[in-house]
């Protein structure tokens, strides 16, 4: 039995690179103090290793993609330790790659950045009742990549995998429409980085401008 259903808060510790994002979803939490309490917060990999031991929180909002590893390195060093904690990823990325990688490491849920404050509170507390959660376009991959048979979903691309995670979620929103500008507010990067990962994913592609990089994206689902 979870402790929101005994009457009492969630335990949540937020794992995420970006401070302004962290906060951000402290103060979207803090309006359901009744179903969750986040207790303790981290940037990287080390200090979410350190901190949910020191913490011990229920469940774990955990990006995908850092600097020193992301969320599947988190999930490596904790879930042997610290087998009780339950992780649920919430990330900027909806792409079907990452989706199975957290899965397959442990994550109970993945949902996407787009969500509500009050959606992430209910996500929660699902999560720390047993149940998983998924954005409603992402619960297809996770059937496809664990089912067997031809329509199983690949977990591994040689091209995508030169890409750094950043480059990818730069291609993504630039494959959606979205200006640099709107891609470095999303990002929480200045435009001038968003320039330097397009240009560093067109030659990685060998592609020549954005309309081949969006088709690109496409056909590798990422879009």
């Amino acid at each position: 039995m979870s402790e929101a259903s005994e009457g009492r808060p969630v335990r949540v510790f937020l794992v995420d690179d970006h401070a302004l994002f962290r906060t951000g979803v402290r103060a979207e939490l803090g309006a359901a103090a009744d179903q969750v309490e986040v207790v303790g917060e981290a940037g990287s990999v080390a200090e979410a290793v350190a901190g949910i031991a020191h913490y011990q929180p229920q469940v774990v909002l955990l990006d995908v993609h850092m600097p020193d590893g992301g969320g599947a390195e988190v999930l490596r060093q904790v879930r042997g330790k610290q087998p009780d904690v339950v992780f649920l990823a919430l990330s900027v990325s909806d792409a079907a790659e990452d989706v199975i990688a957290v899965i397959r490491g442990g994550a109970r849920g993945y949902v996407t950045k787009t969500i509500s404050g009050r959606e992430l509170a209910d996500a929660i507390c699902q999560v720390a009742a047993g149940d998983p959660v998924f954005s409603p376009r992402l619960a297809g991959f996770v059937l496809d990549a664990f089912s067997e048979g031809p329509n199983s979903a690949p977990v591994g691309d040689p091209e995508l995998d030169l890409l750094t995670p950043r480059e990818r979620d730069v291609l993504r929103l630039l494959a959606r429409g979205y200006a640099y500008k709107e891609i470095a507010s999303e990002l929480f990067i200045s435009v001038k980085t968003v320039e330097t990962h397009v240009s560093s994913v067109l030659r990685k592609t060998q592609l020549s401008n954005r309309y081949e990089l969006s088709r690109w994206a496409s056909d590798r689902r990422l879009v």
